[in-house]
C-alpha cells in the first residue's frame, strides 16, 4: 500500500505513527463496517479458536475429552493440529466436535512442493468428503528444492502458486478453503503469500497470520497488516517479548503484542482469534487459560470492556 510509510519496530510504540495508522486501518475495507457493528468486540471469548492443543497436551485427551474441555472453557471453535498417531481418530474427532456444538474452524496440513503426491492430503480430503465437512485447511508450504532459492521473485511466486493451486482446487471441490500459514522461510513472509494470492486469484484462498511465527516480521507488522487484512481467515495471537527477533511467550508476558492487538482492535477485522498452547503448559487446558488470562489483562488496558466481560469467570488480574 503506497500510502503507508515505511515503519520500524520502534513505531509500534510511537503515538505519532500509531494514531494515523489506526485511523487508516479503521477505514480500510469499509464494506465490512456494517458487519462489525453486529459482532461487537473481535476479542470476545466466543470468538476464540483453540489452537495447538492436540499434540501439546500431557493428558493426551481423547476426542471426546478434548471437546468437553473446550466446552468447560467456553471455547466453541477448534483448529485441529495433529501427528501421525492421531490419524486413526480423525473421524471420531469430527463426531465429538459436532456432538458438542464446537465448530471445526480449521484442519492443519504441512505440504511440500508436490502436494498431488502427498498421502496426508489424500487422507484429509477423503475425511472431509465422507463427513461432508466444510472447513479451512491451514497449510504451510515448505521443503522447496535448493534451486528454488536461485529463482527470481516472479518465478518463485509461479512455482509456489502451482502447489497452492492444486490444494485450493481440491478443497474447492468439497466446498472448503485454504488458509496460507506463515511458518518461516520464503513462504512464511506475508508479502510472498499476498503475491501468490494475487497471482492465482482463486476465491477460496486466504491467510492465517500467526504471532508465534512473526518474530522476524514484527517491525513490518504496521506496514503489511492493512494489506493482508482483506484476506485474513484468522489471527493466532501469542505474547512477543524483547527486540528483534522477538521471543514467543504467553499473551500478556510480552512487551510487543499489546501494540499489535491494538492495531487489530481498531481495524475492520472481525474474523476469529486463535489462542495457542504450544509449549506454554503441559496441560492444554492450563495453557489456554493462561493465555485467556493474559488477553483479559491486555483488553482491560485497551478499554475493551465488552470483551473483558466475556472473561468474567477467570480470576482477576
Amino acid at each position: 500500500m503506497k500510502y503507508f510509510p515505511k515503519l520500524r519496530l520502534s513505531h509500534l510504540f510511537d503515538k505519532k505513527f500509531i494514531v494515523p495508522l489506526i485511523l487508516s486501518t479503521m477505514i480500510f475495507s469499509c464494506a465490512d463496517q456494517k458487519q462489525n457493528n453486529k459482532l461487537g468486540s473481535v476479542f470476545e471469548r466466543e470468538n476464540l479458536i483453540a489452537w495447538c492443543i492436540v499434540p501439546y497436551d500431557s493428558k493426551n485427551r481423547t476426542p471426546v475429552e478434548r471437546a468437553e474441555m473446550l466446552k468447560d472453557l467456553g471455547i466453541n471453535k477448534l483448529a485441529y493440529d495433529w501427528r501421525d498417531e492421531h490419524i486413526p481418530t480423525f473421524d471420531e474427532e469430527l463426531a465429538a466436535l459436532e456432538n458438542s456444538n464446537i465448530k471445526l474452524q480449521a484442519f492443519w496440513f504441512h505440504s511440500g512442493p508436490d502436494p498431488s503426491n502427498d498421502k496426508d492430503l489424500k487422507i484429509i480430503l477423503d475425511l472431509f468428503k465422507r463427513n461432508n465437512t466444510k472447513t479451512q485447511l491451514w497449510t504451510m508450504f515448505r521443503g522447496w528444492p535448493p534451486s528454488f532459492d536461485n529463482l527470481s521473485q516472479t518465478d518463485k511466486v509461479k512455482t509456489a502458486a502451482e502447489a497452492v493451486a492444486y490444494v485450493a482446487q481440491r478443497l474447492d471441490e468439497l466446498g472448503c478453503s485454504l488458509g496460507l500459514y506463515n511458518h518461516g522461510g520464503w513462504f512464511g513472509e506475508p508479502e510472498n503469500q499476498l503475491a501468490v494470492i494475487e497471482y492465482l486469484k482463486l476465491k477460496n484462498i486466504g491467510i492465517v497470520y500467526n504471532f508465534s511465527h512473526s518474530e522476524t516480521q514484527i517491525q513490518r507488522f504496521p506496514e503489511f497488516y492493512p494489506q493482508i487484512l482483506p484476506h485474513l481467515y484468522a489471527i493466532n495471537i501469542t505474547g512477543l517479548k524483547g527486540g528483534y527477533p522477538a521471543e514467543v511467550v504467553p499473551i500478556g508476558d510480552g512487551n510487543i503484542e499489546e501494540k499489535m492487538i491494538r492495531i487489530i482492535q481498531a481495524s475492520s477485522y472481525r474474523g476469529p482469534i486463535g489462542i495457542i498452547n504450544e509449549k506454554f503448559a503441559d496441560d492444554a487446558a492450563d495453557g489456554l487459560k493462561l493465555n485467556m488470562e493474559g488477553l483479559k489483562t491486555i483488553l482491560k488496558s485497551l478499554g475493551d470492556n465488552k470483551a473483558v466481560e466475556t472473561y468474567s469467570y477467570l480470576k482477576s488480574n
